[in-house]
């Protein structure tokens, strides 16, 4: 991979994406003049509201958006610039993907609830590997994913169960895990504590500061768990109507809130609201 924009793993300049007219539907700005660097081991914070387009950029940047496999009605460039590890994606070939997506891990936000059900835990989080090389030594596999479930607070015995048999919480960390075995250089995760309870949330969180600790990668975080945000991310950005509302330290952001939506965020924050699912003060819609 060649070195990052300016030194910066993660470069949006101006970024505009679009969804095509489809079918009935018209064509639809999903994010509007996004501008922003995240730095090398920085872990970024995504807040916003419904239909900001916290997931369609979390898409674009971890190249899922330009795969026609992948993704239905594709979001695209049509303004601006999104450089990842010196990649710019705009018209990024299609050729060109593979190599991307093993340097930008991706963590889908149903990726718990859509684990191939007919296959091992040991064989899913060992599936991206293989992609890569078919020919991947098979001890070496083994060595590798027994790892991962081990790093991700999981008991080796889990290696040969199905999805089924495993938790939601215990989904999640497959699926974590996953998005890790190839020891990408970025992570994108999109809501990657939802749907799981206190405990294992903690767990998360602390992998994630953990494994940034042992791979020096640079994460951006889409969610609405604050004190998992307040754990893990070095700055939030929060989004509001495609555009960005506001970007600093949770602390820089929350102090003083000038815009509609980070002054109801800031205010749920003061009422002990842990978890903002999808905040709606009237102004987000």
């Amino acid at each position: 991979m060649r070195g990052a924009a300016h030194g910066y793993p993660i470069v949006l300049s101006d970024l505009t994406l679009e969804y095509p007219a489809h079918g009935a539907s018209p064509a639809h700005v999903a994010l509007h003049g996004l501008s922003m660097t995240i730095a090398p081991g920085e872990v970024v914070g995504l807040l916003g509201s419904a239909g900001s387009g916290k997931s369609t950029l979390a898409k674009v940047l971890a190249g899922v958006a330009f795969d026609p496999q992948r993704s239905d009605v594709a979001p695209v460039i049509t303004g601006g610039a999104a450089t990842v590890l010196g990649h710019g994606l705009r018209g990024i070939a299609r050729r060109k993907l593979p190599e991307y997506r093993f340097h930008v891990g991706y963590l889908p936000q149903d990726a718990a609830a859509t684990l191939p059900a007919d296959r091992t835990i040991a064989e899913i989080i060992g599936e991206p590997i293989l992609e890569r090389d078919r020919r991947y030594n098979r001890k070496a596999l083994e060595t590798r994913v027994a790892t991962m479930v081990d790093g991700v607070r999981l008991s080796l015995s889990m290696l040969e169960k199905y999805p089924y048999e495993l938790s939601g919480g215990q989904r999640q960390r497959v699926a974590l895990a996953r998005a890790l075995v190839l020891g990408p250089s970025v992570l994108i995760a999109d809501e990657p504590t939802a749907g799981i309870d206190l405990t294992v949330r903690d767990v998360v969180a602390q992998l994630i500061l953990e494994l940034r600790e042992q791979h020096t990668f640079t994460a951006l975080i889409i969610t609405h768990d604050l004190p998992v945000l307040r754990r893990i991310a070095d700055r939030i950005a929060v989004l509001d109507r495609g555009e960005l509302a506001a970007l600093g330290t949770m602390d820089e952001v929350f102090h003083d809130p000038r815009h509609p939506y980070v002054m109801a965020l800031a205010g749920a924050l003061d009422d002990g609201h842990a978890v903002i699912d999808e905040l709606d003060d009237g102004t987000a819609r």
